[in-house]
C-alpha cells in the first residue's frame, strides 16, 4: 500500500513538473491539428488533371508517382489553384511545395505569418490552422548526403518557430546552429563553393506537430505526442519518397516523446534524444526500431527534476540518459539550462554535428 501511494504521489508530480521550455506556468489543454490540409475538398474535386492523390490515403511515393507524371505546366497549375494541399503534400517535389508554400502564406493575409513568405525562406510544409504548423529546410535538401530534422517541444508553433529569443534556441535557431556546425571551411576561413553549397548536410526545422502550451497535463501524457508520431512518421515518409537520405532526427524535451513513439514507424538512421522527460519505452530496444539512439543531458537542465514515471497515462516513463535504457551517451557536462543543447562550441553541438554527417561512432 505504502508503494502503491508512492506511485500516486510522484504521478502527481509527474502532471505538475513534466513539459517543455517554458518554465513553470500552467499549460493551456490544446486541440491536436490532425487530418489532410484545408482545400482538401476542393481538391478531391478538381479533375482537370485526372485523378489526384489523395492527400488522406496516398502514401507519399503515391504522390511522387503523381507528380512525376505531370508536365511543368500541370504542375505550375495545381500549386496555384491548391497551394495548400500541394505545399503540405508529402512525396511532392521539394521546389514545387516550396513555391505552394509561399503563396498559400501570402494568401493567409496574416502578418504573423508574413515572414515565411519572404525569397530566402524554404518553407516545406505550412498549416494555418490552430497556432499553424511550419516546417523550413536550412541547406540543399534536394542535393544534400545528408538530412538532420530538429523535433521541438512545448510552446512551439508557425508563429514562434523563428521568433526573437536566446541565440541558438527554438526550432529555426537549433537548425541554423547545426548546420553551421556541420559546414567545412576551407583554408581562408570561408565555406567552399558559398553559403549553397556549404557542407553536405540539410536540416529541418520541423514544427509539424501541435505542441503543449506552458507545463501542464498536455505536457504529461503522450496525447498530442501520439498525434505528432503520426504526422513525424509521414513527414519522413516523405523524405524518402523524393530520394532523401535517411535522417537524423534531433528531439528536444517533448519532441523525445513524439520521437519515441515515431521511432518503429520511420527510417531515421539516428534518433537523439536532448533534455528528454522520456521517449514512452523502458529501454531503447523497445523503441523497436533499427536507428543508433542517442540521449544527452546538461549537468543543469531542470528536466532532470521530473519524475521518470508513467502511470495512468502520466508521464513518459525512463530516463533515456540512465545506463539502463541502453542509449549512446551525448556529451553535454558545458550545456547550460534546458534550451542550450546547440550553443557553438558545446560538447554536445560538436558531436550533434559529427552524428549528422554520419562520423559519429
Amino acid at each position: 500500500m505504502r508503494r502503491f501511494g508512492r506511485t500516486l504521489v510522484t504521478a502527481a508530480l509527474a502532471v505538475t513538473v513534466v513539459g517543455g521550455t517554458a518554465g513553470w506556468a500552467s499549460g493551456e489543454s490544446q486541440s491536436a491539428v490532425t487530418g489532410p490540409p484545408p482545400g482538401t475538398a476542393a481538391w478531391r474535386a478538381d479533375t482537370a488533371y485526372g485523378p489526384l492523390p489523395d492527400p488522406a490515403t496516398a502514401t507519399p511515393h503515391e504522390v511522387a508517382r503523381f507528380f512525376a507524371g505531370l508536365d511543368d505546366a500541370a504542375r505550375t497549375a495545381l500549386v496555384r489553384i491548391h497551394p495548400l494541399v500541394v505545399g503540405n503534400l508529402d512525396g511532392a517535389p521539394v521546389p514545387v511545395r516550396y513555391e505552394a508554400n509561399r503563396l498559400a502564406v501570402i494568401a493567409t493575409g496574416e502578418a504573423r505569418y508574413a515572414s515565411l513568405a519572404a525569397p530566402d525562406r524554404r518553407i516545406l510544409a505550412f498549416d494555418p490552422r490552430g497556432r499553424g504548423q511550419v516546417a523550413e529546410v536550412f541547406g540543399d535538401l534536394e542535393h544534400a548526403a545528408h538530412v538532420s530534422v530538429i523535433v521541438p517541444g512545448s510552446d512551439n508553433d508557425a508563429t514562434s518557430h523563428d521568433a526573437r529569443r536566446a541565440p541558438h534556441t527554438g526550432p529555426a535557431g537549433m537548425a541554423r546552429a547545426l548546420r553551421t556546425a556541420t559546414e567545412t571551411p576551407v583554408a581562408d576561413g570561408s565555406v567552399a563553393g558559398g553559403p549553397e553549397a556549404a557542407g553536405t548536410v540539410a536540416v529541418i526545422a520541423w514544427t509539424g506537430y501541435t505542441t503543449p502550451v506552458g507545463v501542464g497535463l498536455d505536457a504529461a501524457d503522450g496525447r498530442l505526442a501520439a498525434a505528432g508520431a503520426a504526422r513525424l512518421a509521414r513527414f519522413t515518409a516523405g523524405l524518402d519518397a523524393v530520394g532523401a537520405p535517411d535522417p537524423v532526427l534531433f528531439c528536444h524535451s517533448y519532441g523525445s516523446v513524439v520521437c519515441g513513439l515515431a521511432a518503429r514507424h520511420t527510417d531515421a538512421a539516428d534518433i537523439v534524444a536532448l533534455g528528454s522527460p522520456g521517449m514512452r519505452a523502458d529501454t531503447a530496444g523497445d523503441l523497436r526500431t533499427g536507428a543508433r539512439i542517442w540521449a544527452g543531458r546538461g549537468p543543469s537542465d531542470w528536466i532532470a527534476d521530473v519524475p521518470n514515471v508513467s502511470f495512468a497515462g502520466i508521464g513518459h516513463g525512463a530516463d533515456p540518459t540512465s545506463a539502463a535504457f541502453g542509449a549512446r551517451r551525448v556529451p553535454a557536462a558545458d550545456v547550460r539550462g534546458h534550451a542550450g543543447y546547440f550553443t557553438p562550441g558545446t560538447q554536445s553541438l560538436a558531436a550533434f554535428a559529427a552524428i549528422a554527417k554520419g562520423e559519429a561512432r
